[in-house]
């Protein structure tokens, strides 16, 4: 092979994962699969339905928001079945675990058309403990364990901006305010309540987050101030705050009341946070968080609206997170998860992010942020120009890296008809990927697009039971060769023309060629020597350079991916 001229700033890795890995884990070229559990895999029916929620409303357009029965089993289920190291995944990155409010929020706002429950992890009531719906810290240990074993990392979702909406049944079940309804009336779909005038009765409250913890809810969105603006309503933490506090008495009656009934769903490490202690609301959090890094090896979190959250309380999070993960690894020496040696991940969600450097956020220990504009339509006459960009934006920050998605929990963007193409462009872009659950299975909308409120229906059950198979190989191919050859992901580009680049490093190599025609030679002369052996990634073919030139009978799915053997 001939010299290549410009040298990688490869991303080092002390040691690697495990034997069955073909290559050195780097989070900058991860295959990151992103899974709302509760919509992934119902491994135990008996833990469907918990807290007096209901799940059932009397149509899929009711039941768009409510809980749907999936949990740690059916992930582990999946896991143990090796689905996910057949697509080529590093990462598993999985909606936040902790205990969910109880109740439902106006489903579309004040249109009120369906009722929204926590499902998605977004609406913490508990950092302390498991949600029941998912399973028990026995099954996420498992889950986690196994997931490990097989050199895949674990995410989680970092909320440092919201508790989740006090709804009604909350409000009766943990007694802070008077509804004058029974639990049973609580639960059902009241499409007059109005959440605002609830909310503005709070003065009356006994118990819940008091002014130490948050600020009211207001009308609008405060573009001119982020950090002190309230979200779709949410309570906002006052992160900022330097003053401290208790722990709100709501959760205390709670725990109480709970008594030793919630074992099996409290997290061990953080059995001794639920007690006051001399800090401001964001030290409880943050330790909160970041007890659920030392308990289980979690390696990674996405952040939440990370501008709407001070950057100094996001770098405690990350230095507390550090530590936390440190810890379980020296306190557990024979998980082959403690001979890792990076250090613990976070990316954020940044409204309309793209791969532009932050620098502020990186001194504030975050890796990347979740890009918006990954092209989305499986162009594969313009892609190479976008990978040469993003290729370039590798090169140029050494701890600085995209990710990007074609769909993701609030945006189903990509072109559903053309996933073969979109997976091409997007499985071989620099920097991370996200595949949304169901992006490689052609998982369908649910009813619930016909809602106001239509982004659930990007959430819909995974469709195990009507998969895409010709899709889904496509993906594991492609996943598999990304995984195997770090240099996609972490590799300088050349771009030769319109449908061909070459991605490189010191030490290695691939000639990518968009809408090759059989049996017409690629020119590879400025790459390969006469006689050099090269092998076609995809299909598996070999053949020999002769005159500067490949050949090949033939090829799938319109890619060509070639590599010296």
């Amino acid at each position: 092979m001939k010299k290549l001229l410009l040298p990688l700033l490869l991303c080092i890795v002390l040691k690697p994962t495990i034997a069955a890995t073909s290559a050195s884990f780097c989070w900058g070229n991860a295959t990151v699969y992103f899974v709302i559990t509760d919509r992934f895999c119902n491994g135990d029916t008996t833990n469907d339905i918990n807290y007096g929620r209901l799940v059932d409303y009397g149509s899929e357009q009711l039941n768009a928001a409510t809980f749907h029965g999936g949990d740690f089993k059916g992930m582990l289920q999946k896991a143990q079945e090796g689905y996910f190291k057949q697509l080529g995944v590093d990462v598993v990155w999985m909606t936040d675990v902790y205990e969910q409010i109880h109740g439902w929020m106006q489903g579309s706002g004040p249109i009120n058309d369906f009722p929204h429950y926590g499902y998605h992890g977004y609406y913490p009531l508990d950092y302390t403990q498991i949600d029941k719906n998912y399973g028990t810290v026995a099954e996420f240990r498992a889950l986690v364990d196994t997931l490990h074993a097989q050199g895949i990392r674990v995410m989680l979702g970092a909320n440092l901006n919201n508790p989740g909406y006090p709804t009604l049944l909350d409000a009766v079940q943990l007694g802070f305010a008077e509804t004058n309804l029974s639990e049973e009336q609580a639960v059902q779909h009241i499409r007059s309540w109005d959440y605002s005038q609830f909310f503005e009765n709070r003065a009356q409250w006994k118990g819940w987050y008091n002014s130490d913890w948050i600020r009211m809810p207001h009308e609008g969105w405060d573009e001119s101030n982020p950090l002190t603006a309230t979200l779709f309503g949410l309570p906002d933490f006052k992160d900022e705050s330097t003053a401290t506090t208790t722990i709100p008495t709501f959760l205390k009656r709670k725990w109480k009341a709970e008594a030793k009934a919630n074992d099996p769903w409290v997290n061990p490490s953080a059995r001794k946070l639920r007690k006051d202690h001399d800090w401001t609301p964001s030290q409880y959090l943050i330790a909160w968080i970041a007890a659920w890094v030392e308990e289980f090896g979690i390696d990674g979190f996405r952040c939440d609206i990370v501008e709407n959250v001070h950057l100094d309380t996001w770098q405690a999070l990350h230095t507390a997170c550090n530590q936390a993960l440190n810890n379980w690894r020296s306190a557990h020496p024979n998980d082959i998860a403690s001979t890792w040696t990076d250090a613990f991940y976070m990316t954020g969600d940044y409204d309309c992010a793209h791969i532009d450097y932050k620098a502020d956020y990186a001194n504030a220990g975050f890796t990347s942020m979740v890009n918006f504009y990954f092209p989305k339509h499986g162009d594969l006459d313009g892609i190479v120009y976008t990978w040469q960009s993003y290729a370039d934006s590798v090169a140029a920050y050494a701890n600085w890296h995209p990710f990007s998605y074609l769909n993701n929990s609030y945006h189903r963007d990509a072109d559903m008809n053309n996933m073969m193409d979109c997976a091409t462009t997007f499985l071989l872009t620099p920097g991370i990927a996200q595949i949304f659950y169901g992006d490689e299975t052609g998982r369908k909308l649910s009813d619930a697009q016909y809602n106001v409120d239509s982004d659930q229906a990007f959430r819909s059950d995974m469709n195990w039971n009507d998969i895409n198979h010709e899709q889904l190989l496509h993906f594991q191919k492609l996943g598999q060769i990304r995984r195997a050859n770090p240099v996609i992901g972490t590799g300088k580009q050349r771009t030769i023309d319109a449908h061909t680049c070459l991605r490189y490093n010191d030490t290695d190599a691939l000639l990518i060629r968009l809408l090759p025609n059989e049996w017409q030679p690629i020119p590879v002369s400025s790459i390969w020597n006469d006689g050099t052996k090269v092998q076609e990634l995809y299909t598996g073919q070999v053949a020999e350079v002769k005159e500067g030139k490949l050949s090949f009978p033939y090829y799938q799915n319109r890619i060509a991916i070639l590599k010296a053997l």
